[in-house]
């Protein structure tokens, strides 16, 4: 037996490849997080209003979605709805997460893959490649920063929001800021737009470089999102079956009866599969269950990736797409947001805690994120959180056993497949902080 270990780069949190061969066969191949947190066992017995503080610190990138997830697990539990406005502000909170999350998976963690680079900042051969990329690195932070901005604008503050408070938001988005990040999106969206069609034709010319990634296989697909109304604010989970219908749907309160939730003997990341069948969450899910955003340019890029790549498509390959597709929707309604009136109306409505059992989901950048927690006396006693990574991590090690297959055999074990193993687990953008949670 021969065990190869790939360490991870580009990635959210500490992650490796483990593949083992035998006999010029490939047996196994892991993705592997290497870290123990324990979040779930340490806030037991704190008291329960304090959980939507500490939360957001399982991840400094996942901060947002975790705030907000908190948040709404605790209203569900103690029976209130917030008001209209506070919910309008929370989706561009969101928005502002998936901005800064897409930007920076594709632009800095995946795009290095298409042009055989080790970073975006890595120099190229030629004098071309070389302006090529620089202009890249600028649009791409640029873009990256409106992400920042609009969470904290809406948020308050970047990293660990904390304006969204049970029962609503602590302030509204006065007309002058709103305007302000208004013309900065304007001005940015049509280098939004140039980045993602140079993008997408990168990829396309690595298409033609090395043909497949792996495991384009079709599988089922998790998402929040509605068909119609393409909101991160969630309130209902949707699953796509591998032929490509959407067969189920389901509160987040019934989420242990379609979802399986195990251990895993070789990894501190648990595994999730509906039902027992592998599937997929992030934007390869959402725009396979997406008929339309609703915004101009998202929608036309909808239309161009169907008509390419039929619907449900399944290519690991296309999650980078759809992230891209993504971005520019989240542009656009944010900007739509933003035109209207988010400063006036009530923000917050009063509550009384009580003990019980509470769901929050949001549609976290790589999937559905539920946060269930149950409470006592006022304290928790139990908090689980169901982290969208999960959701992927059978197909990243299907994906993975193809990749290896692929370039393992009689010949002995090609150089290209540490590349390989880099570009399968980029290809699901994972989070390790919060997986292993």
């Amino acid at each position: 037996m021969t065990t190869i270990t790939y360490p991870l780069s580009r990635i959210e949190g500490h992650a490796r490849v483990v593949i083992d061969i035998h006999d010029d066969e490939v047996f196994r191949a892991d993705f592997q997080a290497m870290e123990m947190r324990g979040f779930s066992y340490y806030v037991q017995g704190i008291p329960a209003e304090q959980i939507t503080v500490i939360v957001p610190r399982i991840c400094g990138v996942c901060s947002t979605a975790h705030q907000v997830a908190s948040v709404k697990a605790l209203e569900d539990l103690f029976g209130i709805t917030p008001p209209p406005l506070a919910c309008e502000i929370r989706e561009v909170l969101l928005l502002g997460q998936l901005i800064q999350n897409q930007a920076t998976s594709l632009f800095i963690f995946t795009m290095p893959d298409r042009v055989n680079a080790s970073s975006l900042f890595e120099i190229a051969e030629t004098p071309e490649g070389k302006a090529r990329q620089f202009s890249l690195a600028q649009m791409s932070l640029k873009i990256r920063k409106i992400g920042t901005d609009l969470i904290s604008l809406a948020g308050g503050q970047f990293i660990h929001p904390i304006k969204t408070v049970i029962g609503g938001v602590t302030s509204s988005i006065p007309r002058e800021k709103a305007d302000a990040m208004i013309k900065t999106i304007e001005e940015l969206l049509p280098m939004a737009v140039d980045l993602v069609d140079n993008y997408w034709q990168m990829s396309m010319e690595m298409v033609d470089r090395i043909g497949t990634w792996g495991d384009d296989e079709p599988t089922y697909y998790l998402a929040s999102t509605e068909a119609d109304n393409f909101r991160l604010n969630s309130k209902r989970l949707r699953v796509m079956c591998n032929e490509g219908r959407e067969c189920h749907t389901f509160a987040p309160q019934e989420y242990e009866s379609y979802l399986n939730i195990e251990e895993s003997d070789y990894s501190y990341a648990g595994t999730s599969s509906f039902q027992g069948h592998i599937m997929r969450a992030n934007s390869l899910a959402r725009i396979n269950l997406t008929n339309s955003f609703g915004t101009p340019k998202a929608d036309a890029y909808l239309k161009r990736f169907g008509e390419a790549y039929g619907k449900p498509a399944h290519a690991i390959l296309f999650f980078d797409l759809c992230r891209g597709i993504e971005l520019v929707y989240a542009l656009e309604k944010a900007k739509q947001m933003l035109e209207t009136d988010l400063q006036h109306g009530e923000a917050m409505v009063r509550y009384a805690p009580r003990d019980g059992i509470g769901f929050g989901l949001v549609e976290a950048p790589r999937g559905p994120l539920i946060h269930r927690y149950e409470v006592e006396n006022g304290l928790i006693k139990k908090a689980d959180f169901i982290i969208p990574t999960v959701h992927n991590m059978l197909a990243i090690r299907r994906a993975l056993m193809v990749a290896a297959k692929r370039y393992v055999g009689l010949e002995g074990i090609s150089n290209e497949l540490s590349r390989a193993v880099g570009r399968v687990v980029r290809a699901f953008d994972p989070c390790i902080a919060c997986a292993t949670k």
